[in-house]
């Protein structure tokens, strides 16, 4: 098993690692931030500690893809990879940088190719480790049964993984097994109360499930942020109140639209409007955004997968047409 500890020993440094772990676990952007800062101490204490250097890359690509849009993004991006390719220049074996690079290869980059073969590579190094990272691959390849099978393969070696319970409750609803996501979403508030994502994901199976009342209940819980202004507005879309439903929308599109295109491509799809939720994904590519990586296990948006253009999409971003994935009736 690969070491976490800084080669050197001090114990300074990893003091400062094990406390950037501890935050970097609670997903929220607060606490990925405070995660940034003890990372950058631990390299700054050790400039060689590779480990620290795959984390801190890692947490300034979680805060680009999730929480920030334009020149910042673009910014946490390019210092991700540096910091990303700077571990790997000090320890060419190590799975958790290679772990990290396929993140921003998938989410920043959308190389799907390359991404699958970083994430085996980080596998074969850490066969214990990596299983969420080969899952979320899978996954936006279209693979939704072997993105599930790998997360529940991996979770009993790190029952506290709010992100792999995350993605279950993403994946499952593709396989059509609506409540066993909800579970998922629950388990990973439990673990995690303050999870932005995890909240956003329980409205969104409520939504596809057709439960507004209950959908808009959880949005109205999220915390004011994108996040919550999404999930209010898919709560809201498939409830019997159309004026309050195109209200939510306008606004989640006028606050968020340059960081949340994809998401707002998915309210679209609620909406059955074909015409707009093909508009919105081509501006989600032109973003970048990293939601792009959801779009073959996405049921909503799978209605429309014999749309011609959703072919032509697929070609653009690179992606496969062919998905296990099942798209709501």
């Amino acid at each position: 098993m690969q070491s976490d500890r800084p080669p050197s020993g001090n114990l300074a440094a990893y003091s400062d690692f094990l406390q950037g772990s501890f935050y970097a676990r609670r997903e929220t952007e607060a606490d990925q931030r405070k995660a940034i800062d003890y990372f950058t101490g631990a390299t700054r204490i050790d400039p060689d500690y590779a480990v620290a250097w795959a984390a801190l890359g890692g947490e300034q690509a979680i805060i680009a893809g999730n929480y920030v849009g334009g020149s910042e993004a673009a910014q946490r991006w390019e210092k991700a990879r540096a910091d990303v390719k700077h571990a790997l220049r000090l320890d060419p074996q190590l799975a958790m940088a290679y772990d990290r690079y396929t993140f921003i290869l998938i989410s920043a980059d959308h190389d799907w190719k390359r991404a699958e073969a970083e994430a085996q590579r980080a596998h074969q190094l850490a066969p214990d480790k990596a299983y969420y990272t080969l899952a979320t691959v899978q996954g936006a390849l279209g693979h939704a049964q072997k993105a599930v099978d790998l997360l529940r393969h991996g979770l009993p070696t790190d029952p506290l993984c709010v992100g792999c319970y995350d993605y279950l409750a993403r994946y499952l609803p593709a396989l059509g097994k609506f409540d066993a996501a909800a579970q998922a979403a629950r388990k990973a508030l439990q673990i995690n109360p303050e999870s932005y994502f995890s909240r956003a994901q329980l409205t969104y199976i409520y939504a596809m499930q057709g439960n507004a009342a209950v959908a808009l209940q959880a949005a109205q819980q999220e915390p004011p942020s994108g996040w919550r202004d999404g999930a209010l507005a898919m709560a809201l879309q498939i409830g019997g109140d159309r004026a309050a439903a195109d209200a939510a929308l306008q606004t989640a599109i006028a606050k968020d639209a340059g960081d949340s295109a994809y998401q707002i491509a998915e309210i679209y799809a609620l909406r059955r409007d074909p015409d707009y939720m093909f508009k919105w994904l081509d501006r989600a590519n032109q973003n970048r955004d990293p939601g792009i990586e959801l779009l073959l296990t996405d049921p909503p948006v799978l209605r429309y997968k014999n749309d011609p253009r959703f072919a032509a999409f697929c070609k653009k971003v690179g992606l496969p047409t062919t998905t296990d994935a099942k798209a709501l009736p």
